[in-house]
């Protein structure tokens, strides 16, 4: 059985789906891409942006009763190379050195012209 996992304390979905859903002790979430509540995008430094994404990582998770602690895997897709150290150095912050696995995807385009978007599984008990 799956449950869906949806919260007004980050912005809206822009597409049909959900920003997470739990099922069999796991939880996936949906890319996020650097929005703030309002649904702006946040267009500062890489960092603010990435800081974003993981803010909004952070809140879904914490609603679906899990932290950064039980990410196993994140995916993440940026639009250039070019700002993979400054997206990382912001990244790390947030693991403690328990990373998760991840791969990197350097993409042409992403929705609303974002830089960034990052999507992550995690087991509820570890």
């Amino acid at each position: 059985m799956k449950k869906i996992i949806n919260t007004n304390l980050v912005p809206k979905v822009i597409s049909p789906y959900s920003q997470a859903i739990e099922t069999d002790g796991f939880v996936f979430t949906a890319g996020q891409i650097p929005m703030d509540l309002s649904g702006k995008l946040i267009e500062e430094t890489i960092e603010q942006q990435t800081h974003q994404v993981m803010k909004n990582l952070m809140v879904i998770l914490n609603k679906a009763g899990v932290g950064f602690e039980n990410v196993v895997k994140t995916t993440m897709y940026i639009t250039s190379f070019d700002n993979f150290d400054e997206i990382n150095n912001e990244y790390r912050k947030y693991f403690l050195n328990n990373y998760p696995v991840r791969e990197t995807v350097e993409v042409k385009a992403l929705p609303k012209g974002a830089n960034l978007e990052i999507s992550m599984i995690a087991v509820k008990k570890l």
